[in-house]
């Protein structure tokens, strides 16, 4: 256990030929096939990752294992389903929100160097992270931003995700000055999020919950697409997805 800015105890570093076959295996799974480059940046983010979080607790899960299931899989699950939607076409605005760790933010710019992706936390540490790795994997699609994300003023997004930040409604209350009319929230989630929807104010609509199956994961995650009111669904409805839909 480590306080603030305290160190943690030392995890082993996995074996890089184990790791890169677990990546492979999670991406098949997946049905995407990343080239070598991909590979080995992502190989590099989970060494930095492993590295700082050994002193500011960038993720409560230390195992690579863990990480590599319950960070990556998932983050790359909800990747592929955002590929398959509407939402984030070629050259799209992307603010993952809370980012943390670059979650999953990096992820997202490693899998479509085309999305502009820029990750906005409030802790100094977790964006300075987020800016090194956008430095040394050289990815000039992802941004960090040391912000409270309802103090950013970047031009707005076409799409606003966020993986354990807040409920729906504060997500939707803080980030709604930062998402384009017409444009969509992503939001990730465990099981469905049936009281925070209920909770949702009027204007905004749930018009569909995705479940996602995770490689190696045995939960629930699923993600929740919300749009406003004000805008036609023909503009906002995903393209794809086998899931049912909530909210009118």
């Amino acid at each position: 256990m480590s306080g603030r800015g305290g160190r943690s105890a030392a995890v082993a570093e996995p074996d890089p030929r184990q790791e890169l076959e677990a990546l492979r295996g999670i991406c098949g799974a997946l049905g995407v096939a990343p080239g070598p480059d991909q590979l080995a940046k992502l190989q590099t983010y989970l060494a930095l990752l492993r590295r700082w979080n050994a002193t500011y607790n960038l993720t409560a899960v230390r195992d690579p294992a863990d990480i590599l299931v319950q960070h990556v899989a998932d983050c790359l699950a909800a990747a592929v389903a955002l590929e398959r939607s509407a939402a984030a076409p070629t050259g799209a605005r992307i603010l993952d929100v809370g980012s943390g760790g670059g979650l999953p933010g990096v992820l997202l710019a490693l899998h479509r160097s085309d999305w502009q992706v820029t990750c906005a936390d409030a802790a100094a540490k977790k964006s300075a992270f987020v800016r090194q790795v956008a430095g040394l994997l050289q990815l000039p699609n992802l941004a960090s931003r040391h912000v409270r994300v309802e103090a950013l003023r970047d031009e707005p997004f076409d799409l606003v995700t966020a993986r354990a930040f807040a409920s729906l409604a504060d997500l939707v209350r803080l980030t709604d000055h930062a998402l384009r009319p017409g444009g969509q929230w992503m939001a990730m989630k465990g099981q469905m999020p049936t009281a925070e929807m209920a909770a949702l104010p009027p204007e905004i609509v749930v018009f569909h919950v995705e479940p996602l199956n995770v490689p190696g994961l045995n939960a629930r995650r699923c993600l929740v697409w919300m749009r406003r009111r004000s805008d036609s669904r023909e503009a906002s409805a995903p393209l794809a997805g086998p899931a049912g839909r909530a909210g009118a």
